[in-house]
């Protein structure tokens, strides 16, 4: 990993643009604070490469965010800047939750706040714009909820219960909800409890099936703990 004796931090960079890849690479190799390594985007790459001392990779993952997780997954030690080409709120979003530490678009910013882009995230910080950030902050705030309702159309769980069926839809796990929603996991399993009887199922799968089914998502509205 980082070499403490040379002061060099180990960087790979997989890019699928190669113009930008070049400029890229070519900037960043001009530095003595940097040892630049470059693979192609694809995982099977990206693990062979990562296998070697790697301190923060750059990656333009695009719209492939399984790539970036499954990437992720495999080496969570390693910082991730990822490349957008536009910013919006799905998509920072999106990156973030796959695993990326650090958000560079290079319509908005220079090669030269890249470098601090890069010390940042290895210093364990997370690098985003104001614009990214307020994002984050959307999407914290306003959790959907799921509403479930049976055939005479009337709503079967609570605000809460119903917030609680969306994150499990969305493929949370208990300690994951907990988070989200600002409880314990044991609220949360208590929460899961009286869903199952409410609605008469007996495993997640299930309910997810019966959300699908018998559901339609909304915009909660703010829901105290």
């Amino acid at each position: 990993m980082y070499d403490a004796s040379s002061g060099r931090l180990n960087l790979l960079i997989a890019d699928s643009n190669q113009m930008q890849r070049q400029l890229v690479v070519r900037a960043l190799r001009s530095r003595t604070d940097f040892q630049v390594n470059v693979c192609d985007l694809n995982l099977e790459s990206l693990l062979a490469a990562a296998e070697a001392p790697i301190d923060v990779a750059l990656l333009n993952s695009g719209d492939d965010l399984a790539l970036l997780r499954s990437f992720h997954l495999a080496f969570p030690e390693v910082a991730k800047v990822v490349f957008l080409n536009s910013v919006d709120s799905e998509s920072v979003v999106n990156a973030f939750r796959a695993g990326a530490k650090g958000l560079f678009c290079f319509a908005n910013s220079s090669l030269q706040l890249l470098c601090k882009c890069i010390q940042s995230v290895h210093e364990g910080q997370v690098w985003a714009s104001n614009q990214c950030v307020g994002y984050l902050v959307d999407a914290v705030s306003q959790i959907s909820t799921l509403r479930v309702v049976n055939t005479n159309g009337a709503t079967l769980l609570t605000p809460r219960e119903e917030q609680v069926v969306a994150l499990v839809a969305d493929g949370l796990g208990n300690r994951a909800i907990a988070a989200q929603l600002g409880l314990s996991e044991h609220t949360i399993k208590k929460y899961l409890f009286r869903i199952f009887d409410k609605l008469g199922v007996s495993s997640r799968v299930e309910l997810v099936l019966y959300a699908v089914n018998s559901g339609a998502t909304r915009k909660a509205e703010w829901i105290p703990a």
